[in-house]
């Protein structure tokens, strides 16, 4: 795997955890727009590098697309999870306080964990079309549509599962939270299951909406192919 690529994967991660960090800290309601926004520069600043996944459930997704080798499915997951936690790390060291995903006030688990599946469904399902389907192959709207989804989802189901829609901003952020004293976070595997089975059925919904695409073994795509969010 290219050291670029592993590099990009991190360092957009980093920027994304930092950013809710930060937003979180200062607690304003419009935190969503924030967290929409830096992802949508970001897909924009590595999508030509690494498909700027910066999230194990999209590249779960673009992997059973067709997409990723599988040989590149750990080196991308590892390095979006060192760089949600340098990111909340950062988040840290800035404001003195750890943060860490959860569930709204009186929400159970069950459905949390339902409205992280059903947004990272509807988040990988806007990567895969808008970033990886030939009919919309070179457009210049794939970061506005992905940066826009997630904020979107944060604002809707934000309060109610705590709007990680993504592995590593679940995790990373809890380890750091649970080094420093944080206490412990037994409700971290939410933002594992939820984001990964909704992912894994935006791959098989991809592919009945595109069979041109799927009806045949498609190559990895070059490392400066666009496939991420």
């Amino acid at each position: 795997m290219n050291p670029a690529t592993t590099a990009t994967e991190l360092v957009g991660t980093f920027f994304l955890v930092l950013t809710i960090g930060l937003a979180v800290a200062a607690g304003t309601p419009l935190a969503p727009l924030a967290i929409g926004g830096v992802l949508m520069v970001l897909v924009y600043m590595g999508g030509h590098v690494s498909g700027a996944h910066y999230n194990p459930a999209v590249t779960l997704a673009v992997w059973m697309r067709g997409k990723l080798p599988t040989a590149d499915v750990l080196p991308y997951v590892v390095a979006q999870l060192a760089g949600a936690a340098l990111g909340a790390l950062a988040a840290y060291a800035l404001t003195g306080r750890t943060f860490a995903p959860a569930p709204g006030e009186g929400v159970s688990l069950a459905r949390a964990l339902g409205a992280e599946a059903l947004y990272t469904f509807a988040l990988a399902l806007v990567v895969l079309n808008v970033a990886t389907s030939r009919q919309t192959e070179g457009n210049s709207f794939f970061g506005l549509a992905i940066g826009g989804t997630v904020a979107a989802a944060a604002f809707a189901a934000g309060g109610v599962s705590g709007g990680a829609f993504n592995p590593a901003v679940g995790l990373g952020p809890a380890l750091v939270h649970a080094a420093l004293g944080g206490g412990a976070v037994g409700h971290a595997w939410v933002y594992v299951a939820g984001p990964l089975a909704g992912a894994a059925l935006a791959a098989l919904l991809f592919r009945l909406q595109n069979p041109a695409d799927t009806e045949q073994a498609i190559p990895a795509p070059p490392a400066g192919e666009v496939v991420g969010g």
